[in-house]
């Protein structure tokens, strides 16, 4: 009889999931609630713990990244990258999605990376470089930024699931393990990502544009294009203040002793000084760049915060709820099953990412069956990073869209067949380097 129960409240779940991602957005969230309220009211199940601290985070860092955007410091940003990447044109299939990566790291979104699109799509194709290569790798690389961002939905998440007894695996303790498996994995990409395709002069469909005069040919040695975005002086502070916040955030992580006491003597966990720092970032970017307060619910990083929130509201509820009241069933079973082959816990962080394009879902979904099998915390961390890239194996993320329209040469495709598109591809193979990497650096440096 218990298995039968655990079996319906599994497929609830899973349901529930599915649901939500078939109409995205808030309603993975609405979603998320409706499973509680069938576990809860239909299965008698103990409701489960409100991921209350991850949402904090999240609201602190959308309201400070938010006030940096209305400033213009994202457009500031942009133009900063866009110069980086001009720097080394021919090398663009390595540098622009590592400049795309360490901006999303930095800004906590990968919503920075649309306006860089057709920068790198110009500069790679008057260089003869295949657009589809950077544009790809570009997009992908956002993805795995965001287990490397101090002030991302997932690391919210995340914390606020290791920061505690019995773990105690705090934010430096991650970052330490995702960053540097993040970047080798973006590297080795790289170099297998420049060989997907063929070559502009070999590459009949963009030879018969160029033949019909739809398409100019490659002109070497052309100007750069610069981003188009406006660039102020309240801009460039408004980004210099937020990425000192960030800056700050990574030293209380780093050096414990200089935290306040809490009631018990200990240092203040990061949960907090993540919160009180980044309400501090935005009141300071109010006061500096004097941002219109009225425009923040309007931008996209506001939009996009919020719409993480819910799903991570929702979501995170109904798995704590059912993984609660099946804690020790899951521990012996599923829990044994990750501990021989914790591959097994990539794959699952991997397939929700998939699912549901969140990594802040997955994160709350996935962790907590890891760290109930003992798997190393640093294992943990660094699997978990690469498992990130699986949110664009299906072509259906702004970016990727996005990124498909802005390349003129028409290299980068959606596809017909849900596999055939170009990054596909990109995403498997940043996701297994990442993996491979994170899972060395994470057992050398982690718990």
């Amino acid at each position: 009889m218990e298995a039968v129960l655990f079996t319906a409240q599994l497929l609830v779940v899973l349901g529930c999931i599915v649901m939500g991602t078939r109409s995205s957005g808030v309603a993975l969230g609405l979603w998320g609630g409706a499973g509680v309220a069938i576990l809860v009211f239909g299965f008698r199940l103990v409701p489960g713990a409100p991921p209350v601290d991850a949402l904090l985070i999240v609201l602190a860092v959308v309201v400070a990244a938010s006030m940096m955007q209305v400033a213009g410091g994202i457009d500031w940003m942009v133009s900063v990258a866009a110069k980086l990447i001009a720097r080394n044109p021919k090398q663009i299939t390595l540098v622009a999605p590592l400049v795309s990566f360490l901006f999303s790291v930095g800004a906590g979104t990968s919503n920075i990376l649309y306006p860089l699109l057709p920068v790198i799509q110009d500069l790679a194709y008057r260089n003869g470089i295949r657009p589809s290569r950077p544009l790809s790798l570009s997009v992908v690389a956002t993805g795995v930024a965001l287990a490397c961002s101090p002030v991302s939905a997932a690391m919210a998440a995340m914390v606020t699931l290791t920061d505690t007894a019995p773990w105690n695996f705090e934010l430096i303790d991650i970052l330490k393990v995702t960053i540097p498996a993040a970047i080798v994995g973006i590297v080795l990409s790289s170099l297998v990502v420049n060989r997907l395709g063929k070559e502009l002069a070999d590459d009949p469909d963009v030879q018969a544009k160029i033949a019909a005069g739809t398409l100019a040919p490659p002109q070497k040695g052309a100007a750069a294009i610069k981003a188009e975005v406006t660039v102020t002086t309240a801009g460039r502070n408004a980004a210099i203040i937020f990425f000192v916040g960030v800056i700050v955030i990574v030293i209380f992580g780093l050096f414990k002793s200089i935290r306040p006491l809490d009631a018990d003597g200990a240092p203040v966990g990061m949960t907090p000084i993540i919160e009180i720092v980044m309400f501090l970032t935005g009141t300071v970017i109010l006061l500096v760049s004097r941002p219109k307060v009225s425009e923040v619910p309007t931008t996209s990083v506001f939009r996009a915060g919020m719409v993480s929130a819910i799903a991570l509201f929702g979501l995170a509820w109904l798995t704590d709820t059912f993984l609660s009241a099946h804690s020790e069933v899951i521990a012996e079973t599923i829990g044994a099953l990750v501990s021989a082959a914790p591959w097994v816990f990539a794959l699952g962080v991997f397939l929700v990412c998939v699912l549901t394009t969140s990594q802040s879902t997955a994160t709350r979904t996935i962790v907590p069956i890891g760290l109930a099998a003992g798997i190393p915390l640093g294992l943990l961390s660094g699997m978990w990073a690469g498992a990130f890239a699986g949110i664009y194996v299906l072509p259906t993320n702004g970016s990727q869209i996005a990124a498909a329209n802005f390349d003129t040469s028409g290299t980068t495709k959606l596809g017909t067949k849900l596999v055939d598109h170009s990054f596909f591809l990109p995403s498997l193979i940043l996701a297994a380097t990442t993996i491979a990497a994170g899972s060395v650096f994470g057992l050398i440096w982690g718990g």
